[in-house]
């Protein structure tokens, strides 16, 4: 369905909602445009004045089975009849014991053990717990240019943008080393910049910052998200695999982002073949509802009752969307259509690189693509400005788009997201771009 700009955004009613917006909500959000939604259906969008937008951002990757799919509306409807709040860390009940088993069933051998929470932050939490608990260790590993979230321990792996943790420190001991971008490869080198980077992490690092008995895990976004979806060279996974395995030190994937069948897999970590040792998800696996998970294995889940827990965790509500949304990911045909719209997505993206110079870089796995915007294709300055007026644009003209990194623009669609869709959002972005 084609977006329709019936009232030139923001409307009225979009503006009387922005300026109450402006008198009672923390003002600490980055929001790109004014768009205040109102409803929303499959892959579009609607604002209080009516205007319909065509969704290339899933919520932040959250909606991957389609926005209100009505599977998920049903499933929360039905089980918000009998019990919502079950206290999970108290009394036990059958829908999240199903949603775990789910779980279990969808991922690598060996990740058997579940824990919930609600967000992707308390994911990551309950994981850096559980590897100082196993290991016994205190430090931290984790990249330049991730985001795993803003509360304390996972703000301290987080190292995107300054504003997220300035003026917030102290934090724990993490200690960041380059993430392997091929268009920015940190050793200047795109063919060897993965084996650079953990050259770089044993012979520097190890050598001079913290030995590798202290520590506990490594944090590594299969696909790096907040940074522009940056996609790592393909061995680099699984080397960093070998070097944990070689000290001891635990792999955790944050695939709070990237999971769910965003990449065409279940995990993104599944492309290279590894299989970490945690797990974090969330955003996509809740269908909206507020959901996190922590997996791991029965070997390195033994902390003890009591040492960890929270009081929503476990939410029957969320947990019944939770099962909803893994029978229409995981149903036949699906993941195959996700491989297949995101390369005919990264093609038309190549095409419109090759008509407009300000398209620096090319890049995603499934329907995880970004384009990163350049002043100069051979100095790679980033277009920051012309990103911000790209973005207002394209919302202008119907599409809902979000910013990465420096200077990318991601795409992150629904996954129901069809063929004629893609062409639509390609055609506006087409158009705007003929002003640069």
């Amino acid at each position: 369905m084609k977006p329709q700009i019936q009232v030139e955004p923001p409307g009225p009613k979009a503006l009387a909602v922005l300026q109450r917006d402006a008198e009672v909500i923390s003002q600490s959000m980055v929001r790109e445009y004014p768009l205040v939604l109102q409803r929303a259906s499959g892959v579009n969008l609607w604002d209080v004045d009516g205007n319909r937008y065509l969704d290339f951002t899933a919520g932040i990757a959250v909606m991957n089975a389609g926005w209100n799919h009505p599977k998920v509306v049903f499933a929360v409807q039905e089980q918000a009849k009998y019990l919502s709040h079950g206290a999970f860390l108290d009394f036990a009940s059958e829908v999240p014991v199903r949603l775990a088993e789910e779980l279990v069933r969808l991922l690598p051998e060996g990740l058997d053990r579940v824990y919930f929470s609600n967000s992707g932050a308390e994911s990551v939490e309950a994981a850096m717990k559980l590897a100082r608990h196993h290991t016994k260790r205190k430090y931290f590993i984790s990249f330049y240019g991730g985001f795993h979230g803003r509360t304390y321990g996972a703000l301290s792996l987080t190292a995107a943008k300054v504003v997220q943790r300035r003026y917030f420190g102290p934090f724990l001991p993490v200690v960041h080393v380059p993430y392997p971008s091929p268009y920015r490869p940190p050793g200047g080198d795109a063919a060897t910049c993965d084996i650079d980077v953990l050259t770089y992490l044993e012979d520097e690092v190890f050598a001079s910052d913290v030995a590798p008995d202290e520590v506990a895990a490594v944090f590594v976004e299969p696909v790096l998200g907040e940074e522009g979806y940056v996609v790592p060279p393909p061995g680099f996974l699984k080397r960093l695999r070998t070097l944990c395995d070689d000290y001891g030190i635990l792999m955790v994937a944050d695939e709070v982002q990237s999971g769910c069948y965003r990449t065409g897999r279940f995990l993104a970590s599944e492309h290279a073949g590894v299989t970490p040792d945690i797990v974090c998800l969330a955003k996509a696996i809740g269908g909206g509802m507020p959901l996190g998970v922590t997996i791991s294995s029965d070997e390195i889940m033994t902390w003890p009752p009591g040492s960890h827990a929270s009081t929503f965790g476990g939410n029957n509500v969320a947990c019944a969307a939770g099962l909803a949304v893994l029978e229409i990911l995981s149903g036949d045909g699906f993941a195959d259509g996700v491989a297949e719209r995101g390369a005919y997505l990264l093609k038309g993206l190549s095409e419109l690189q090759e008509r407009h110079s300000i398209i620096g870089d090319v890049r995603g796995m499934g329907l995880m693509c970004a384009i990163e915007l350049v002043r100069d294709r051979e100095t790679k300055e980033p277009a920051r400005r012309e990103r911000e007026t790209i973005l207002r644009h394209a919302f202008e003209s119907g599409i809902a788009l979000l910013p990465a990194g420096q200077s990318a623009i991601r795409f992150s669609p629904p996954l129901t997201i069809e063929r004629e869709d893609i062409d639509t959002g390609l055609a506006v972005l087409d158009q705007v771009m003929k002003r640069f």
